[in-house]
């Protein structure tokens, strides 16, 4: 009974301050997640008061581990990484490379084991997901280019750290960490290879077993009818598979959570299975971030205030400043760079599993977890206003630096149609902004139609890999006069807006009517209110997805039944 009351005790407390914690945090502009932080502290054995019990919390948050990590997995795509691979791939390992470094070398200036430095230097190095896409999200920069950009950059990240999680207990032992005598009587070439070999048999089993009995199994549960089976079959399919890879494959719950959910992804259901499963992930989240914070000790900030600066400073400022510099080496604009970094410049539950795992495995003190706490509080509560500053930042740069100018103003080789370009594509043509889904399809029924079109699309790899087959497109952001003018929108017969962007619609139509009076204008919008407020505005012909399957079906529907009419008659 006991037990049973310590288990309803820690729940009901973590709860409780996590909902008042984070209720202040929003109200202040600050991420909820600072607030459960600050709620796992307040009921942690170093600060006065009420004590949960930290192995009830400890065991709770595994579970919120791999609820996060399903939802991580049944958001992954693998089309939105590739999109993004030439600047995403490099720039995300070379700017881990390079906090890890940082890490190191601030962490053997201060005594530490190699092996504590490294797993210090891998915490600093990982962005949080929850914190990148609710920051995206809040500012409607999650559908941009940077916005694309910044999460495959942390898509990457993940997938790293996934890796990373799998191998550092193999190697702990090397590094200075507590020792397993079975593992210390293997040699090292073994140990690693059978861990390698159990983690590509599961990733196997996953890919060829999982990617047919999963999105079958969801169908079956789904012709129950029943909401609530759904729910259960998501939440067992996680937690079964992410506790069967720990048990027979020796993997990390984190590793076999983050799989199923990548392989439910290929389900039709997987929407809906994000939707069910997103409550129960939420409120485990909670508890794991309430125990992570039960694991700080506030006194860190009092004894060792010049190591907290050192960490917050390698988070905030090395990284944000190598993901910049690498954004701009890779020949992407100002404004990109510094969305990036801003994305960048905090850290968040991937730090806390690699820190909580370093402590475990005796490769990192009890300090190193407090500074990495003490990093993420302190970077996760700035990242507001990182995001805040990027405009006048950028505005300030441009106005006082040539340098900022040539960065913001660089030559692309694709802003600009090749010379070569035939004639009939620059005059009477369709100027396609954006090569989305929607996009894809328009492009597909003009080439059927000879129609000649000219596409512009503000990923760079995306007009680099239509330039290989032979496609007509400009880079760039089409809200720039630059871009039209480069689309030759001048003597265009056409403008097509195919993405969902309603705040820059304006401002290209705006640009193509001047350059082009008597353009004929197309558009697509998202909802039925922004579909009515264009119309009203006489901007051109509106489509709204809804609206127009609407009709589709509508058309179908008669017309079958004016088949059957015609045939009876007959």
């Amino acid at each position: 009974m006991e037990h049973n009351v310590a288990l309803i005790t820690t729940i009901a407390a973590g709860f409780g301050l996590a909902l008042i914690f984070g209720f202040i945090a929003e109200r202040l502009k600050t991420p909820a997640l600072v607030g459960y932080l600050l709620a796992g502290i307040a009921i942690s054995p170093t600060t006065p008061g009420f004590v949960a019990d930290i192995s009830i919390a400890s065991q709770l948050s595994e579970i919120g581990v791999m609820l996060l990590m399903f939802g991580v997995g049944l958001h992954f795509s693998l089309d939105d990484l590739l999109s993004v691979k030439r600047i995403a791939l490099p720039g995300a390992i070379v700017q881990m490379a390079v906090a890890t470094i940082l890490g190191m070398v601030m962490a053997n200036w201060w005594g530490w084991s190699l092996g504590a430095g490294l797993v210090l230097g891998l915490s600093l190095s990982c962005a949080s997901t929850v914190v990148l896409l609710k920051a995206l999200e809040s500012r409607g920069l999650l559908e941009t280019m940077n916005g694309k950009i910044a999460v495959g950059w942390l898509i990457v990240e993940d997938l790293v750290t996934v890796l990373i999680l799998v191998l550092l207990p193999t190697f702990s032992t090397m590094l200075g960490g507590t020792v397993d005598e079975q593992s210390a009587n293997d040699p090292l070439w073994r140990t690693i290879g059978v861990t390698l070999l159990l983690v590509s048999a599961f990733i196997a089993l996953m890919l060829i077993v999982g990617r047919r009995v999963l999105p079958w199994l969801l169908w079956q549960v789904a012709r129950t009818g029943s909401r609530e089976m759904f729910t259960l079959a998501v939440v067992a399919v996680a937690i079964c598979i992410a506790y069967g890879a720990a048990a027979l494959f020796n993997v990390s719950f984190a590793l076999g959570a983050f799989f199923a959910g990548m392989v439910m992804r290929e389900s039709k259901f997987s929407r809906r299975a994000a939707e069910e499963s997103l409550p129960l992930r939420d409120a485990f989240a909670v508890l794991f971030f309430v125990s992570v914070g039960m694991l700080f000790n506030p006194a860190v900030l009092i004894e060792e205030p010049l190591r907290v600066l050192a960490v917050v400073a390698i988070i905030i400022v090395g990284k944000s400043m190598a993901a910049m510099l690498l954004v701009l080496l890779l020949r992407y604009p100002l404004y990109t760079s510094l969305t990036v970094a801003a994305s960048l410049g905090q850290i968040g539950e991937f730090s806390f599993i690699l820190a909580g795992l370093g402590l475990s495995l005796g490769l990192m003190p009890e300090e190193g977890m407090s500074l990495v706490l003490a990093g993420a509080l302190i970077s996760i509560a700035f990242n507001p206003i990182a995001f805040a500053v990027i405009d006048p930042f950028r505005n300030w740069m441009l106005k006082y630096s040539a340098l900022a100018r040539k960065y913001e103003n660089r030559d692309d080789p694709y802003a600009e149609l090749p010379m070569s370009t035939e004639r009939k594509y620059l005059t009477g043509q369709v100027v396609l902004v954006g090569y989305g889904h929607v996009g894809q399809r328009i492009v597909d029924a003009l080439i059927q139609q000879d129609i000649p079109f000219i596409v512009a699309e503000q990923n760079r790899e995306l007009v680099q890999d239509l330039r290989k087959q032979g496609k007509n497109a400009v880079s760039g952001d089409a809200t720039e006069p630059s871009v039209l003018i480069q689309a030759h929108i001048t003597d265009a017969a056409m403008l097509v807006i195919a993405t969902a962007d309603p705040l820059n619609v304006r401002q290209m139509i705006d640009t193509a009517r001047t350059l082009n009076p008597a353009i004929e204008i197309v558009l697509r919008s998202r909802s039925e209110d922004e579909t009515n407020l264009l119309r009203k505005e006489n901007l051109g012909k509106v489509f709204f997805a809804k609206e127009e399957l609407a009709t589709s079906m509508t058309h179908h529907i008669l017309q079958r039944f004016d088949a059957q009419s015609h045939s009876a008659h007959g």
